[in-house]
């Protein structure tokens, strides 16, 4: 219930009076509607107040009746207000609650996304671990695969070489248990001398340390006083802010002193040096004339191995020549020689021992020495004789003064041991055909066949040269080789022109050779082959297919092999050459057809693609045929690879039954054409 007090009322008793008149209910209506109250305190005055001014009463009560009006009117717009502010504080509350929802939402979707990648990264670093340990397991296996074979290529080395050495035993065995006393003799003074040669090549040795260590402590000797001297006299120069001529006194004393010293220290070590250098020329001297003797041993041993056919005394040779060969490249390691003479010299010993040791494990094995290995023996031999000639010569005739600029690398001694040494060079082995020059494989096809007369020999050679208008033919006598036996025919034709023949004794042309000059090229590879076919079909030799073909200096070099069943024979060769100028054969070389001419057949345990499987990496072959090959007097049944390696041209040999190389030529182009090397 609220109170209303007039603004007029001067009395209490008046307030009190407006007040009960003007009372309201809860819901603002008028008192006069309302229940009467219960009367109020007796108050005179105020009673008495409102009794004389009614009017006054009344309008009060109106204006209180609007005032509660108004407020209540207040009240409701304030409610309202106050549920506005409500709702609006509610939806804010709800908006509120939800952004923190999605925020909640969004963090925990971050959260989720994050232990994703990081599940993702840990299932990648774990496969990159997982990889890395593939990886370096395959590595440690190829590594120890790699080791296997590389302790298994030790092993079959290591094995090779106790083979090796093995046979040398047993041919050292066979050469004792066979030599004469003389023999004997001859050996054991060459062991002496070997001994003797090790023993003085270790004195040398210890010579030249000493030498070295003596030279070295003069040396240290001569700078620690030069260092002693130069501390002196920068001493004397700080202590000497003014010189004088007492200080230039003692400078020249000093530097007399020290020059002194020096002088005596020098003068020592003029004359050690000339002692040292006395024993070394003594040493130089001594190894020449040991590199006469053992190229003059070396001369003889080949000497006899080119005409020797015994099994024992190859063996003898051979090892002669292992020994000769070891002492001759000591004694070349101890002068003083240019390092191009010393390779080229050091490369032809190294070459001929290397050589002698593989003959004497083919021999130990059983084998024999082809004409092409006594070939090259005789080769050896005729550069070994130029060798030792030139060698003994220079040593008869150098003087003193040769000898001394020999020593310090210049003179005419150094000039010419370099000819001797560019003679020793090897030139290397060219051929016009792949196994040209093999010789005979296996059974002579020769042997056996009924001979004729050189009468009738030279009536056959007049039929194979009848197209050549022939005026002459002579008879020049007999030559046997390469397992064949021929006679020989100078003919001459209504030119002048000398042609020389070779004539089996059983009636085949063999080989013949002539000088004809051809200055123009008329005619190409093919044309010449079309007449190398029809030259070759008149001498009675046919199913011949041309294996290699190459031109150079207006002559084609054609080399035919027999196919059989599409197999190349190549033992059974011929090399013919024709005249590009005149188009006609000018010569011919048909003893490999001759020797090795027979039926074969052939069992291949390797297909083509298994054999192509085992070319090295990097070739890439571009035709393949099976061929018959000749390996150190044997056949075998090979595939023929002609590769290409990048801008370079290969043929290649793979047995056909073990899949091993058996032999590689490399082509090349040269003046002449293509050749093999």
């Amino acid at each position: 219930m609220k109170k209303t007090i007039g603004k007029n009322v001067s009395s209490g008793a008046e307030k009190v009076e407006r007040v009960e008149e003007t009372r309201v209910t809860p819901e603002g209506v008028d008192s006069k509607t309302a229940p009467a109250a219960k009367p109020a305190a007796k108050k005179t005055g105020t009673a008495k107040r409102t009794a004389e001014k009614p009017r006054t009463a009344g309008r009060a009560k109106s204006a209180s009746a609007a005032k509660t009006a108004g407020k209540a009117e207040r009240a409701k717009k304030k409610e309202a207000a106050a549920a506005d502010r409500r709702v609006e504080a509610a939806k804010l509350r709800a908006e509120k609650k939800k952004a923190k929802a999605e925020k909640k939402t969004a963090v925990k979707t971050a959260k989720l996304e994050k232990r994703a990648q990081i599940k993702a990264k840990k299932l990648e670093k774990r496969q990159a671990i997982a990889e890395k340990k593939l990886a370096r397991r395959e590595a440690i296996a190829k590594k120890k695969a790699d080791r296997a074979a590389k302790r298994e290529e030790r092993k079959a080395e290591l094995k090779e070489k106790r083979v090796e050495k093995r046979a040398e035993r047993i041919a050292r065995r066979e050469m004792l248990r066979h030599e004469s006393k003389a023999e004997k003799r001859q050996r054991i003074a060459r062991e002496k001398k070997e001994k003797r040669a090790a023993h003085a090549k270790r004195a040398e040795a210890r010579d030249k340390a000493r030498s070295e260590r003596r030279a070295a402590r003069e040396n240290a000797r001569v700078r620690k006083a030069e260092d002693r001297k130069h501390r002196r006299e920068q001493r004397t120069e700080r202590k000497q802010h003014a010189p004088g001529f007492g200080g230039w006194l003692a400078a020249v004393i000093s530097l007399g002193t020290a020059c002194l010293v020096l002088a005596t220290i020098v003068t020592a070590g003029a004359f050690r040096m000339n002692d040292i250098r006395v024993a070394s020329e003594n040493g130089y001297r001594s190894t020449l004339f040991e590199m006469v003797s053992v190229s003059e041993e070396l001369d003889d041993n080949l000497g006899k191995l080119r005409v020797s056919a015994g099994a024992d005394e190859q063996r003898q040779l051979l090892t002669d020549i292992l020994v000769d060969a070891a002492l001759m490249e000591s004694a070349l390691e101890k002068i003083p020689v240019d390092a191009e003479t010393g390779t080229d010299i050091s490369a032809f010993v190294n070459r001929t021992g290397a050589y002698a040791r593989m003959l004497l494990s083919r021999i130990a094995a059983g084998g024999t020495l082809t004409a092409k290995e006594k070939e090259a023996v005789a080769s050896l031999y005729e550069i070994n004789d130029k060798l030792y000639g030139e060698l003994n010569d220079l040593v008869s005739t150098m003087t003193e003064k040769d000898f001394t600029a020999f020593l310090t690398g210049k003179g005419t001694m150094q000039d010419r041991l370099g000819e001797i040494a560019g003679g020793t060079r090897k030139q290397p082995e060219e051929t016009d055909s792949p196994f040209l020059g093999e010789g005979n494989v296996g059974e002579n096809r020769l042997a056996g066949r009924e001979e004729i007369t050189s009468s009738e020999a030279e009536e056959r050679v007049r039929q194979y040269f009848e197209g050549y208008h022939i005026r002459d033919v002579r008879y020049t006598g007999e030559t046997v080789a390469r397992d064949i036996a021929c006679y020989n025919f100078l003919l001459t034709d209504e030119n002048d022109l000398e042609i020389f023949a070779e004539v089996t004794k059983s009636g085949e042309l063999a080989f013949f050779d002539t000088y004809e000059e051809c200055a123009t090229k008329n005619f190409d590879l093919a044309s010449c082959d079309a007449i190398a076919r029809e030259y070759l079909k008149s001498i009675g030799i046919e199913g011949v297919e041309a294996v290699w073909r190459s031109d150079g200096g207006m002559i084609a070099n054609l080399t035919y092999t027999t196919v059989q069943e599409g197999v190349r024979i190549y033992p059974e060769i011929l090399l013919v050459r024709v005249c590009e100028e005149k188009g006609r054969v000018v010569g011919m070389d048909a003893r490999g057809y001759l020797l090795n001419r027979s039926e074969r057949s052939f069992a291949a345990e390797l297909s083509e693609e298994e054999a192509r499987d085992l070319l090295a990496d990097g070739l890439e072959p571009y035709a393949v045929h099976l061929a018959v090959v000749p390996v150190h007097g044997q056949e075998r049944l090979a595939y023929e690879f002609a590769c290409n390696y990048g801008e370079e041209e290969f043929i290649v040999y793979l047995d056909a039954n073990t899949g091993a190389e058996v032999r590689i030529f490399r082509v090349r182009a040269g003046a002449r054409g293509s050749y093999l090397r």
